[in-house]
């Protein structure tokens, strides 16, 4: 066993001042060979470091089991990355291997590894897991937490280590299943405790969410410590149901919906006053669909009105002007107008819920909102509270939802929200002329003349009284719109209200909100967006930002070997699954190697990545040159957002 110190980790909460790091939780991770098994171990508030190892030259499993047995007593918890799937079902072999022997080897942990990796469908992952009552030290998995589980947002460590600027992307040294030497070894044990440190830098990062958790089991005694967002919203949901109902709930609780009809969903008060929404209201009203995922009945659908194009459909309205910089002449205001935590809303004030529960589903519903408006928007608890309301509303569109599935539920708030943002928009555009801009889920983006101002006004509130809907304003001095999706959003004092998808760069407190990049999102060439902003909002031309911008990171990107493939340069040699490059002057290109297709298996497949360029590979930073970085490829990208 090794024991040596690290400095002691801070972290740094959004308010600016200094967090508490639960003193009980340890970082750790396990690697595992037929005969090498490592594990080491990080406590963050002291840096401490422990490393155990098993294998052909060194048998540290008493010192190990002792040190486990411990954190037992003392109540600690582990804190790791992927843990819930791998790291603790090995521990807990291993765990149990120990109490029948006395002792346990490299090959008992790699047993189970094998087992968990390559003897496990997909599908049947959970066959291994613990669960939590049984385990002899409590788990906090961080792909959990951050619902990097769901293959919508599935993200390495690897990926994570990028996105966080380590000093070195480094991949698992050696091919799994390999029998290493004492040379190899060495080499493993210095990966392992480099995983655990950059694991325990993303626990600093993700300490707003757990002590979050831990407030909440403190308080209604939900054990949420590894439950994602949406699930703390989804389970507090449904135990607060089942109190109000009397019966527990499970995903047998569901009402089947072979056809909707969507006129049966539709709220009395939806009234149009142009022949043009009065015609598309009673297409809706007169048609079926038989499936809530893009049906087929309602494709290409839309409205023109005023000039704008609404496009409807099952999964929210879009509608944008394209490739302009909109701005406001001295004579007009631009606003952008949001509805106010808009589905959970819409739900709460016209009593929809799902048919197999009872309308106390709006009240539990009521109570989780009113929780969320008690919490500053700055605190990231609230963007959680946020996920959650939301989570619910999409939980009764998945087929396997834990009690709220019904997808009339789903249609009922989807096309009513749709139509009620449509019927103000009408009345905006035909009494106060209001020009569209945008409009999308939540919300929508106009310009009047500063004269009709008042006239905006009572036409929001009579919508607000009429809805019992809440509406936000934010004034805009100017809008850069890409597309519905893209677009940059400046606030009447000058600063950035908004940056959406292409034009995304900040990364200083990645969460959910408008103005930073997600944790799971593609943290490339941030330098690209960067300098097209610079250009756009402050003047500064995108060929001089890029030449004297300094910062290293911003230049890189990141390549993902493909799920059977592999990455390599086009002279052959092989990278690592997540490889961090540049685009360099000289140097190879860079591409992905696919297996061979059924109908033709003698062909693999050569995939070039940045076509026409060549790369330069900074797994570790100090491989970066500045001397053969492309600039033009940057200042090329840059200029395509220009707008």
């Amino acid at each position: 066993m090794m024991h040596f110190s690290v400095p002691p980790m801070v972290w740094m909460k959004p308010d600016g001042t200094r967090g508490v790091i639960p003193p009980n939780d340890y970082i750790y991770d396990e690697e595992s060979y037929p005969n090498c098994f490592t594990c080491t171990i990080l406590h963050p508030v002291t840096g401490s470091v422990w490393v155990f190892e098993i294998s052909d030259r060194c048998n540290d499993s008493a010192a190990f089991m002792h040190f486990i047995f411990a954190m037992q007593r003392g109540g600690c918890r582990l804190v790791g990355f992927n843990n819930y799937f791998y790291d603790y079902p090995v521990l807990h072999h291993v765990i149990a291997v120990w109490r029948q022997l006395g002792m346990f080897t490299a090959w008992h942990a790699y047993e189970k590894t094998d087992e968990i990796i390559n003897k496990t469908r997909f599908e049947d992952k959970y066959r291994h897991v613990v669960r939590d009552n049984k385990t002899v030290v409590a788990q906090v998995d961080l792909m959990m937490i951050h619902h990097f589980d769901n293959p919508n947002k599935r993200t390495s460590l690897k990926v994570l280590e990028f996105n966080m600027r380590a000093v070195n992307v480094g991949d698992l040294p050696f091919p799994a299943g390999s029998t290493l030497t004492f040379e190899q070894i060495d080499t493993l044990l210095c990966y392992n405790i480099e995983d655990v440190k950059e694991t325990a830098r993303f626990y600093i990062h993700s300490l707003d969410a757990i002590t979050f958790r831990d407030d909440l089991f403190r308080t209604t005694g939900l054990p949420c410590i590894n439950y994602n967002d949406t699930k703390i919203g989804k389970e507090y949901f449904r135990l607060e149901l089942e109190k109000a109902l009397n019966t527990s709930i499970g995903k047998r609780d569901r009402t089947e919906r072979p056809i909707i009809h969507i006129g049966e969903v539709i709220l009395p008060y939806v009234q149009f006053e142009s022949d043009e929404f009065r015609r598309g209201l009673d297409f809706l009203k007169r048609t079926s669909i038989t499936q809530t995922n893009k049906p087929p009945e309602l494709k290409d659908f839309s409205v023109t009105y005023g000039g704008f194009q609404f496009d409807i459909g099952a999964g929210g309205i879009h509608g944008s002007v394209q490739r302009q910089r909109v701005k406001p002449a001295d004579d007009e205001i631009m606003f952008d107008i949001d509805v106010s935590s808009f589905y959970p809303n819409l739900a709460i004030s016209n009593r929809l819920f799902p048919e197999h529960l009872s309308e106390a589903f709006c009240d539990i519903y009521k109570a989780l909102y009113d929780r969320r408006q008690s919490v500053p928007k700055a605190n990231p608890i609230n963007g959680m509270l946020k996920l959650a309301l939301n989570g619910v509303y999409g939980d009764s569109n998945q087929e396997h939802s834990n009690g709220f599935y019904d997808p009339k539920y789903t249609m009922a708030i989807t096309f009513n929200g749709q139509l009620l943002l449509c019927m103000l928009a009408e009345r905006l555009i035909k009494y106060a002329g209001c020009r569209l801009i945008q409009i999308n889920t939540d919300g929508m983006t106009v310009i009047m003349k500063r004269s009709t101002q008042h006239i905006f006004t009572e036409l929001c509130d009579q919508w607000s009284k009429m809805t019992n809907l809440e509406l936000e304003h934010v004034e805009y001095s100017q809008m850069l719109i890409a597309n519905v999706s893209a677009y940059i959003a400046i606030g009447a004092d000058g600063k950035i209200k908004k940056r959406k998808k292409d034009y995304q760069w900040k990364t200083d407190k990645p969460t959910n909100l408008n103005e930073s990049l997600c944790w799971h999102q593609d943290w490339s060439a941030l330098v690209v967006p960067m300098a097209a902003e610079m250009e756009m909002v402050h003047g500064v031309p995108v060929r001089d930002f890029i030449h004297s911008h300094d910062d290293a990171f911003d230049f890189m990107l990141k390549a993902k070997a493909p799920g059977k493939g592999h990455l390599e340069l086009d002279n052959g040699t092989r990278l690592q699954k997540v490889t961090r490059y540049h685009i360099a002057r000289h140097g190879p290109g860079i591409r992905t190697v696919h297996p061979p297709l059924a109908k033709a298996p003698d062909k693999i497949r050569n995939i070039s990545i940045q076509a026409g360029y060549s790369v330069q590979v900074c797994d570790h930073v100090r491989d970066f040159d500045p001397a053969n970085l492309n600039h033009d490829w940057y200042v090329k990208e840059a200029e395509k957002l220009i707008i």
